[in-house]
């Protein structure tokens, strides 16, 4: 955490417009893949401009800069325009967003933005930071102001035709939000209940103190003080006493917003150019696209039985493709039909036995008829579990084969065993950004009587600046756990809460 600091001082299924007979295409970097039906040089472009981005964010915060597993590479689909994307992500004024997931995050922007003032990289980049300090400090629990802060500090981040970048430039939609007096002070930040924080306060202040802790001389070394003291157990009223005296920091940070706002610009060359591989889609890969965004946003029951026709129709031509009959199976399980799910991921199994996210849908498909049908037969569950065992051969870093081989000994008269824990264990590590497999991490660690991991592994969920429900059941849960142990965190935990996963970050 030191390091990080220190050198910084329905209409949700509205018909998609993919024009018939688009050209897809795919560009893989070292941390992204991204689909787009637009034209080959913008794609390419787009996808070194996020891997620039990348390794600006290594390059400030000394993180090694080393490719990762392809499960594990953030997916970006670039299409349609605002109206499409606003639509995909069922809420209006959207201009992207990004959905964390272990094996599987993804992220929607448009290739054609609408000049309203939402800039669609701004907000990929912002939500990418998200997901850069999820991924590379998953046990640090940073407050909530310094996560929106932080994310906001690199958002405006500008690529140079010369080669140089932009960093830290003041946004001019926070401007506009410190024209007439502060929205909130730096002092209510530092103190107060971020879950009775008005959340543009929160953004807008987050990004100043923030930006002001980082790049004024006469600040440096606070911010990395006043983490240490939250890692170590200080409530925030006394670790803000890093900060010296609240009052005259309130005036300093409403002062900074006058006159101290400036910007870096690290010269050309000071990040590599990127390696892109980009190549046009198949024919039948193409045909999906529309099936495959809709499945990778996410779909309740009521929209999977509405896309379902569509996935059926789609793949009917290409039987033998696996990558179709993969999408047609998620969109069948989706729909809770798991015996055709089961049959289509089979088939993209006999196209190409490589395909982990068939050999992982077969296994899903197993697991849900088995609890249908109520079957607790270990010889049968040991059998459904060989497909994530299958898919974990292939690619030893996915993590959701892993996590999936851990829920397949959640049957009555089966406890995991210890190779399962570690599987679940080694998921969250690989994973540490999806908040569902964080709890499911932490609940192993308790049953595991390993309560000051579990403690470490929740803290990012209760600090979570959109946490809802799950981050005040988290933090209830390190408070058992502070005062009464393992033991009373698991009996709380088995009476339940109302928290509800939500995997989308604003």
């Amino acid at each position: 955490m030191r390091r990080l600091v220190q050198w910084l001082a329905c209409g949700a299924m509205a018909f998609w417009p993919v024009v018939a007979q688009a050209e897809w295409r795919e560009a893989r970097s070292d941390h992204f893949i991204v689909y787009s039906d637009d034209q080959a040089k913008d794609v390419v472009r787009f996808a070194e401009r996020l891997e620039r981005f990348d390794a600006t964010l290594r390059l400030l915060t000394k993180m090694p800069a080393t490719p990762i597993a392809l499960p594990n590479r953030v997916t970006v689909y670039m299409t349609g325009d605002m109206s499409s994307i606003a639509r995909l992500a069922r809420s209006s004024n959207v201009a992207g967003f990004y959905i964390p997931r272990a094996g599987g995050s993804v992220a929607f922007v448009p290739k054609n933005g609408s000049g309203n003032g939402i800039d669609p990289e701004e907000v990929l980049f912002h939500e990418y930071t998200h997901h850069f300090m999820l991924s590379n400090w998953a046990e640090s629990a940073f407050p909530s102001w310094y996560v929106e802060g932080f994310a906001e500090f690199f958002a405006p981040t500008r690529f140079r035709d010369d080669g140089s970048i932009e960093i830290a430039r003041p946004p001019m939609y926070r401007a506009r939000q410190f024209a007439n007096g502060m929205p909130i002070s730096a002092t209510e930040l530092l103190t107060g209940d971020p879950r009775k924080i008005d959340s543009s306060a929160l953004y807008a202040g987050g990004w100043l103190l923030t930006h002001m802790l980082l790049l004024d001389p006469a600040r440096r070394g606070q911010l990395g003080q006043f983490m240490e003291a939250i890692s170590a157990g200080q409530p925030p009223a006394k670790a803000a006493a890093a900060m010296g005296d609240p009052r005259q920091l309130d005036r300093d940070m409403a002062r900074y917003a006058r006159t101290g706002l400036r910007y870096s610009v690290m010269p050309a060359g000071a990040v590599p150019q990127p390696k892109v591989t980009l190549r046009t889609l198949t024919p039948a890969e193409a045909a999906m696209m529309p099936v495959r965004i809709r499945s990778r946003r996410g779909v309740d029951r009521k929209a999977a039985l509405e896309l379902l026709p569509m996935a059926q129709r789609l793949a009917a031509p290409y039987p033998a493709d696996a990558t179709v009959q993969t999408a047609l199976a998620e969109a069948e399980y989706d729909a809770g039909n798991y015996a055709a799910a089961e049959a289509a991921a089979r088939r993209g199994i006999a196209a190409d036995a490589q395909a982990i996210d068939a050999h992982v849908y077969l296994g899903m498909a197993q697991v849900a008829q088995a609890r249908a049908a109520h079957n607790t037969d270990p010889a049968r569950w040991k059998e459904i579990r060989r497909s994530f065992l299958a898919a974990n051969r292939i690619e030893n870093d996915d993590p959701e084969p892993l996590r999936l081989f851990y829920q397949a000994y959640q049957v009555p008269g089966q406890v995991p065993n210890e190779n399962a824990r570690a599987a679940l264990l080694r998921a969250h590590a690989l994973g540490p950004q999806d908040r569902g497999l964080r709890m499911e991490a932490a609940r192993a660690l308790l049953d595991m009587d390993r309560a000051a991991e579990a403690k470490r592994v929740l803290g990012p969920v209760a600090y979570a600046p959109h946490g809802g429900a799950t981050a005040a059941f988290a933090a209830e849960l390190i408070a058992i756990i502070d005062r009464d142990g393992a033991k009373a965190a698991i009996a709380r935990w088995q009476k339940g809460s109302k928290a509800e996963q939500d995997d989308e970050e604003s």
